[in-house]
């Protein structure tokens, strides 16, 4: 592996994350609008409530694989590709937890003292 000497990992392109995570339902929003497909006509295409469907799209709802599939099925557009987009708008999003990261950090001190 190559390093560069003062640049820090973070910072080189492969490595970069967006500030803001992006929630899979803004790229589904996007494409069902790009097909003129309303929501309304998918939710009901896909077996759904308007509302469910509506809040994957506003991101307040997460893409399960059940809702993976059904995309899926009805925009055919792989089903592992959204629940990879999830899984890393996930991991984003709680890395930015400060919280969280310090309680990491902990429990990977003490786990270090035991390897």
């Amino acid at each position: 592996m190559i390093t560069l000497k003062g640049v820090d990992p973070r910072m080189i392109a492969n490595n970069l994350e967006p500030s803001e995570p992006i929630h899979p339902g803004e790229l589904l929003k996007e494409e069902i609008e790009y097909r003129g497909i309303s929501q309304k006509k998918l939710a009901e295409r896909m077996g759904i409530s308007y509302t469910a469907l509506n809040e994957v799209l506003n991101c307040k709802r997460t893409v399960t694989t059940r809702y993976a599939l059904l995309f899926e099925a009805a925009l055919g557009i792989e089903a592992g590709m959204w629940i990879r987009m999830q899984a890393d708008y996930n991991m984003q999003t709680i890395k930015q937890n400060k919280s969280f990261a310090d309680r990491l950090a902990k429990i990977r001190k003490l786990a270090a003292i035991y390897l």
